[in-house]
Parts: structure tokens; C-alpha cells; sequence
């Protein structure tokens, strides 16, 4: 589903990522583990497309993402790639529906559509009757569950999470790793995820260890 290969990036004089190739198969969850600095965050928003590598060659579903312009990336962003990251950024003065709806608004997805599919996906996560609340009406783990259904809206092929579990508690934290694994086997959802947090690379299928720009394990 995902092959990146010989991604480098350099910000000023500063080279982060030296070469990287990595490989990811449709329904895999795959995690990407290293030390703060090792270029972890960097390679995720290359291969979300959120950042251009100076060089290298990225596909997704064997369509190659450097010959595309940067509105043609835009919308296959929308449409293909879910994002979760470690703060929820969900947009205060919405309601949780309202929040996970504003991705299949910009698909052009109608009112209608999109709000039956928001209900869906909230109750699947546990939120039926939080819907019309608002995020500070919510608790952290609550907030995250939310962003989730938001990357699922547009059914995604991939999604891309960087330290999702990092600002919860345990016990939410542990409930959103279980959450991945029940997506990926209800709906064979690939996943992404930079993470220090040793439960959830356990509970993936594959770990990536990332040294110095480059991936040594």
C-alpha cells in the first residue's frame, strides 16, 4: 500500500533523513520507535504528504506522489489519508459531529451523508450520546476518540498517528491502542503510528526503529 524509497530531508543545513525506504502492506500496523531527534516526525509528515522529501519517491496505492501538484496532493490528502496526532486539534467552538464532519465537507461529501456517517463512526467509538457536545465538554480520551472518527470519515486508505496516545492517561491511552486493533480488524485499516510508548509498538505488527535519519532495524 505504502513504499517510500530513498527519502532524504534536510531543513537549512540540518540533514534529518538520510535514505530512508520502508515498505507497509494494506491491514498492517506499523510503528515507528527511536529517539527524540532520529527523524521520526519528519518521515511521518513526508510519507502524509503534509511535507515534500528533497528526494526520493513515495506511492501510495502505486500512485507516485511527487508528479502530483500540490492541489491534485490536497485533495488525495482529504480523501486517502487520516491523521491523528497528540493533540486532538479539534475546533473548539464545534460539536463533536460537527468536528468529525469538516473532512467529508472539504470531499464535497453532502450535509446529509456526512452527518449519517459521523453518527456511525461515534457510536462505533463509544460517543453516541456525545455527539452535540463540544470538546471542553469532553474528557482527553473522549477528545482523541473523536479525532479518530475524523481520520475515518473519508474511509481513508492509511492513517498516519503521531504519538496519539502521548497526552492521555493510561488507562485512555490503553483503550485508544485496543481501538486500532478493533479498526484494523473490523475495517482492515492500516496504520502508521510514531510512538514512545512501549504497549502500543508491542501490540503492533511491526516495529521500525529510526537512528540518526535512517531506519536501522
Amino acid at each position: 500500500m505504502l513504499k517510500a524509497k530513498s527519502i532524504y530531508k534536510s531543513y537549512g543545513q540540518l540533514q534529518i533523513l538520510k535514505g530512508v525506504d520502508l515498505e507497509v502492506e494494506r491491514g498492517e500496523i506499523v510503528t515507528i520507535v527511536g529517539a527524540s531527534g532520529a527523524g521520526k516526525s519528519s518521515l511521518l509528515n513526508i510519507l502524509g504528504t503534509l511535507d515534500r522529501p528533497d528526494s526520493g519517491q513515495l506511492y501510495i496505492n502505486d500512485i507516485e506522489l511527487s508528479k502530483l501538484s500540490n492541489k491534485s496532493l490536497s485533495d488525495f490528502r482529504n480523501r486517502k489519508i487520516g491523521f491523528i496526532f497528540q493533540f486532538h486539534h479539534l475546533l473548539a467552538e464545534f460539536s463533536a459531529i460537527e468536528n468529525v464532519c469538516i473532512p467529508a465537507f472539504i470531499a464535497g461529501v453532502s450535509k446529509s451523508d456526512a452527518e449519517k456517517k459521523a453518527k456511525e463512526l461515534l457510536d462505533l467509538l463509544g460517543l453516541k450520546d456525545r455527539m452535540s457536545h463540544k470538546p471542553n465538554e469532553l474528557s482527553g480520551g473522549e477528545q482523541q476518540r473523536v479525532a479518530v472518527a475524523r481520520a475515518l470519515i473519508n474511509s481513508p486508505a492509511l492513517i498516519f498517528a503521531d504519538e496519539p496516545s502521548g497526552n492521555l492517561d493510561s488507562v485512555n491511552a490503553l483503550e485508544l491502542h485496543e481501538l486500532f486493533i478493533k479498526l484494523r480488524k473490523d475495517f482492515n485499516q492500516t496504520f502508521v503510528i510514531v510512538t514512545h510508548n512501549e504497549d502500543l509498538a508491542n501490540l503492533s505488527d511491526r516495529t521500525v526503529m529510526m537512528k540518526d535519519g535512517l531506519i536501522v532495524h
